[in-house]
């Protein structure tokens, strides 16, 4: 048996990162559920009262945040892709933000280098984040290696997140992503999540805790004073 975690509501915040046509696009074809998987998951946190918080990658008009020697965004400059107001820039509408949703936009690979996700997060007081991007080895890992760094606690859906190269994705999500985080299905979590959506009384808060094993079960609920 492993050790026991939490979901503390009111510490805890869903990250969404990077799910833009353009990038939806490439991975589209290997992964048709994935959509539909990730909206369930902004659904279950919404019902739950689990913030969600959104991060885009997006560059102003001639790319001036691109450098010659940057080879992913200069390829990204090449090609038109992701600036700001363009059709593929725009988060895919099956996943659309609610209007008092925050959108943090990036200029770089992980949601927090170039952004003001770090004071977001402490506006609301957030120590844990869950998160769901495309793709794996990019806004995902730089987001996890980021975080882990500043002590957040992480979970990781792992099928809401994808990559253009699935065994890169395995390895990452079964070889390196465990060593920093809790990698759990969408599924999983929403069950275990569930709870949360019943308002507890008021001045108290509802942390439910399951031991993960091979694949995370609810174990044991506990309605605590916060």
């Amino acid at each position: 048996m492993g050790t026991p975690w939490t979901i503390d509501r009111d510490h805890t915040a869903v990250l969404i990162m990077d799910y833009q046509h353009d990038i939806v696009h490439g991975v589209a074809s290997s992964q048709p559920q994935l959509l539909e998987r990730a909206a369930a998951v902004l659904s279950g946190a919404r019902l739950a009262g689990v913030p969600v918080i959104y991060v885009v990658v997006r560059f102003r008009p001639g790319y001036p945040e691109v450098s010659e020697r940057n080879k992913i965004f200069r390829s990204l400059k090449e090609a038109g892709r992701l600036g700001e107001g363009t059709p593929g820039a725009e988060i895919h509408a099956r996943v659309a933000p609610q209007p008092h949703e925050v959108i943090v936009t990036k200029r770089r690979v992980g949601a927090f280098s170039t952004t003001e996700m770090e004071s977001v997060l402490r506006a609301k007081n957030i120590t844990s984040l869950v998160l769901l991007g495309i793709a794996t080895s990019g806004v995902v890992l730089s987001t996890l290696r980021w975080a882990a760094d500043a002590d957040y606690e992480i979970t990781v859906i792992e099928d809401g997140c994808a990559d253009g190269d699935e065994e890169v994705h395995r390895v990452l999500m079964h070889k390196v992503f465990p060593r920093q985080a809790l990698v759990v299905q969408s599924q999983d979590w929403l069950q275990v999540l569930a709870p949360l959506a019943a308002k507890p009384s008021p001045g108290e808060g509802l942390h439910v805790w399951w031991w993960p094993a091979a694949r995370p079960t609810p174990h044991i609920l506990e309605r605590t004073a916060l």
